[in-house]
């Protein structure tokens, strides 16, 4: 109880990350946050920025799709009270800079500068009536995301609860896991019951090193000679998009597969891999993800 009150006008972000388009021009921002108040309401008022493209919310994160660079904020009580003014990339690093009043300050200052993933901040005096803010640094990462299919069998496993347990075991503090997604394919002869692929999103500092770690572990623990298990390592999944859609409306042949071949790193090729590649541009999307 003490701990909690040890500052009672603020809280802590748990993480923030960022990870980066590979021509440096936009950076998806993602908080954890642990008050969904808190975070609902930056999220109304943060998409105001003209730095800002979209904002979403996945799980217990709420992501924000920015342009890189810097703007000045005309902020006003109640309507527009705070926001995201930079975002800027340099070397490995990257800096977002927020302003917000009142409590919106305090927001935009000490609660996000104390989050986990923070290399280093500065922020302003906040609380009441002020106008404040901070510019907090992130490492810069960028996104994998790992396509598994086909790891269990008609007697036991189930490919989604390994996927989910690998993700967690290969985390480290170069490799956060953000997100799982099960995404129904079409219902081919030889699945096992329910003709589904797994999509696990990744910010890395550290692909190649995730990647063998997360393949070790399947291959320890898959239960079926026709796993499947790629990876793609990139801001925009969207060039997988039409192969994954036609996965999902009825069986492809290999020859199609070979037509996205080069999209991905592909590291274990039994007769999953057709599956596992047409999960991953689906990753967060989980209205389509799900429909048959």
């Amino acid at each position: 109880m003490e701990n909690i009150f040890n500052n009672p006008y603020s809280i802590s972000y748990p993480e923030i990350i960022a990870v980066s388009s590979e021509d440096n021009s936009r950076i998806e921002l993602i908080e954890k946050f642990d008050c969904i108040g808190g975070a609902m309401w930056a999220g109304n008022h943060y998409r105001k920025s003209p730095l800002t493209e979209s904002v979403r919310v996945v799980g217990n994160t709420q992501r924000f799709m920015l342009s890189t660079g810097c703007v000045d904020l005309e902020l006003e009580g109640s309507y527009f009270p705070a926001g995201i003014c930079g975002a800027e990339i340099s070397g490995d690093e990257i800096s977002i800079s927020y302003v917000g009043m009142g409590g919106g300050g305090v927001g935009a200052s000490v609660c996000r500068s104390t989050a986990k993933g923070v290399i280093k901040s500065s922020s302003e005096p906040c609380g009441g009536g002020k106008v404040a803010g901070s510019t907090i640094t992130l490492p810069k990462m960028q996104r994998v995301v790992i396509g598994i299919d086909d790891t269990d069998t008609a007697e036991e496993g189930a490919t989604w609860t390994l996927a989910h347990n690998i993700s967690k075991a290969v985390e480290d503090e170069n490799s956060r896991y953000l997100s799982h997604t099960i995404v129904q394919l079409f219902p081919v002869p030889y699945r096992t019951k329910n003709c589904v692929a797994i999509a696990c999103e990744f910010a890395t500092r550290e692909p190649e090193k995730l990647i063998s770690s997360f393949e070790e572990l399947v291959r320890k623990y898959t239960l079926s000679d026709e796993t499947g298990l790629c990876a793609f390592s990139g801001f925009d999944t969207t060039p997988l998009r039409k192969y994954g859609e036609q996965v999902k409306a009825g069986e492809v042949s290999n020859a199609e597969f070979e037509e996205i071949r080069e999209l991905l790193e592909i590291r274990i090729e039994g007769r999953g891999i057709i599956g596992a590649a047409a999960a991953i541009p689906f990753y967060t999307d989980y209205e389509e993800a799900l429909k048959i």
